[in-house]
């Protein structure tokens, strides 16, 4: 099996997986993951809010906010599932692609008319 497909099963399986994400903080009693804070919970956290996060938290709201849609977090626990593995597919989705931009923009960049292969 080509290392290529290899690492998409391997993602693949860790999007199938985040929802136990929704399962852990539930049975460890945790108020949410680290570094996930707005300004208000990292200032009861530290004593402080830094100054470019309050200048720029009030200008950043996130796509799928707790990685669910709107109105999903009453629905149960196969909704929050499903919006779960969206939100990984999504963001495995978009590293990818700007990954391939990159690499592609980088190569077209260094491609030298004097060497051939």
């Amino acid at each position: 099996m080509k290392l290529n497909t290899k690492l998409w099963i391997g993602l693949g399986a860790l999007a199938v997986i985040s929802p136990i994400g929704l399962i852990l903080p539930e049975k460890f009693k945790a108020t949410g993951a680290w570094g996930e804070w707005d300004a208000e919970k990292f200032k009861g956290l530290v004593g402080y809010i830094p100054n470019g996060l309050e200048k720029l938290s009030s200008h950043w709201n996130a796509i799928l906010p707790d990685y669910a849609f709107k109105g999903w977090g009453t629905k149960g626990f196969g909704h929050l599932s499903f919006a779960y593995i969206f939100s990984a597919v999504i963001g495995i989705a978009l590293c990818a692609g700007v990954t391939y931009l990159v690499g592609k923009f980088l190569a077209k960049k260094n491609k030298n008319p004097l060497h051939h292969e």
